[in-house]
């Protein structure tokens, strides 16, 4: 079987270059990279992606050899029946590893058609270093290496307003878009660079900051052979996927006429602020995967998919979603948060992603905080007392933390303090030293786990002691019927 190239596959490259990429990774490729391919394929956007490695390590060798060319495949549960398809990739050109391709890299800046960066290089990506300086090649730092490139673009078309471009970062901080550019005017003021070229940076480039989701899995080893053997070629960059995916753009309405993305089904938004929409996924998506892992593994099930075959814990997210957290989400209307939460059912019923509980309780207790915490809170203000079913996902949350259930260990993992206090309080329960309502009590004034936000919810502790008394008595299925 052949390895997949652009001489295998009769694909030269048939768009400009006009998109520069910091990363080549699963996400990039599986996410904008289609997407730009998709926006090639239906519309007028003709571009092509080049890749930057953005650290010295590797070079994308299996990038180059199959000519920028992969296939992603994507699944998910579309109108209530499993949609799967397998896309071939086209839209990246070429890879720069600019450790060793530095000239190669400065001169893709002198290229009048780039208009767009994309970057995704971590949560760490987008910070200042002072050890960083003009004249290495490179600098070490992602906007470091952007701020070189920039400036060189600058200069070479004599700071020409159109020469400017729409950066889109897709790191996963607040913010990123505001991010980068402050990190980048922090780069040309330590270096000296003209006064003029930070008025450049402010008025002829777009930062745009971002809102990502879809779940990217990578290398789907289980039936990558069958893929390649329908394909007829070797994918070693072979890249599996759900078929879900969103992306929020806050962006001006410059910058979103050069995106056409209206002109197809891709579900991409561009709005004025992304609070609303940040708030919306973090208490439906993940608050839905917070409250349900503790629930669920008490439960003894030990993936999502097996969660979501389970009429009862359907029934518990399922509550949470439309009664605890939907009324919390006052800038949208009853319709859309309907919409979204259906959506994150049905991403949680795809059987082709295997999401271990164990996996996505990593630490639980700040997840808990940033996640159902406020949706919680706001509940009890509104309404004058507290959510059952977030409550009783926190009693299965406390004691899950115990380390163990039904005789068997639970690899709980979370911050040392975290678990040296839990560790710590389970100890005194068990040695006869404290009850249960004094633990609960010192789970919800500790400054460690959620920091006293709760403890003045009337009602709350002694519901707590109750549930965990239940799931240790009838367990959490039946303590869950009993709701």
């Amino acid at each position: 079987m052949s390895t997949l190239n652009r001489k295998v596959a009769n694909k030269p490259v048939q768009h400009p270059e006009r998109i520069l990429q910091f990363g080549g990774g699963n996400f990039l490729r599986a996410f904008c990279d289609w997407m730009f391919h998709v926006l090639n394929q239906e519309t007028d956007f003709s571009s092509s992606v080049i890749v930057v490695k953005p650290t010295e390590r590797g070079d994308y060798v299996e990038l180059r050899e199959q000519d920028g060319l992969f296939n992603v495949a994507l699944d998910g549960i579309r109108e209530g029946e499993l949609h799967s398809e397998v896309t071939l990739v086209e839209s990246v050109s070429r890879v720069i590893q600019p450790y060793k391709q530095w000239d190669e890299y400065l001169k893709s800046a002198e290229q009048p058609g780039i208009r767009f960066v994309v970057s995704n290089t971590t949560e760490a990506g987008i910070k200042f270093n002072a050890e960083d300086k003009l004249e290495d090649q490179p600098a070490k730092e992602f906007p470091a290496k952007l701020t070189q490139w920039l400036y060189h673009r600058y200069q070479f078309f004599n700071g020409a307003a159109d020469k400017g471009l729409i950066l889109l970062p897709v790191e996963l901080i607040e913010d990123n878009g505001d991010a980068l550019r402050k990190t980048i005017l922090e780069y040309a003021a330590a270096w000296n660079l003209d006064t003029d070229f930070a008025t450049w940076i402010k008025e002829s480039n777009y930062f745009c900051s971002t809102l990502v989701d879809r779940i990217v899995s990578g290398y789907p080893k289980n039936r990558a052979e069958a893929i390649q053997t329908d394909l007829g070629v070797e994918d070693k960059l072979l890249v599996a996927g759900e078929w879900y995916h969103s992306w929020v753009i806050k962006a001006p309405a410059e910058a979103k006429a050069e995106l056409p993305f209206d002109k197809t089904d891709l579900n991409v938004q561009f709005v004025e602020e992304l609070g609303p929409y940040r708030e919306m996924k973090v208490r439906v998506l993940n608050g839905a995967h917070t409250s349900l892992v503790p629930v669920g593994y008490l439960a003894g099930i030990r993936t999502v998919i097996e969660s979501m075959r389970n009429e009862t814990v359907v029934n518990h997210i399922d509550t949470v979603l439309t009664e605890e957290v939907k009324p919390t989400l006052v800038d949208f209307s009853s319709e859309e948060i309907d919409a979204f939460s259906k959506a994150v059912t049905d991403r949680f019923k795809n059987p082709t992603l295997q999401h271990f509980l164990i996996d996505i309780a990593l630490n639980s207790t700040s997840k808990f905080k940033a996640r159902l915490q406020p949706a919680f809170l706001d509940y009890y203000k509104a309404n004058g007392s507290f959510a059952k079913r977030i409550a009783f996902s926190l009693a299965c949350l406390i004691r899950f933390y115990k380390g163990e259930f039904g005789g068997e260990a639970i690899n709980v993992r979370d911050d040392q303090e975290v678990l040296d206090f839990f560790k710590a309080e389970w100890s005194k329960v068990d040695g006869g030293k404290q009850d249960l309502e004094a633990l609960v009590t010192n789970v919800l004034t500790s400054e460690t786990v959620f920091a006293g936000a709760m403890n003045a919810v009337e009602g709350l502790p002694a519901y707590l002691v109750a549930q965990i008394k239940s799931i240790d008595s009838i367990g959490v299925i039946e303590s869950l019927k009993q709701l």
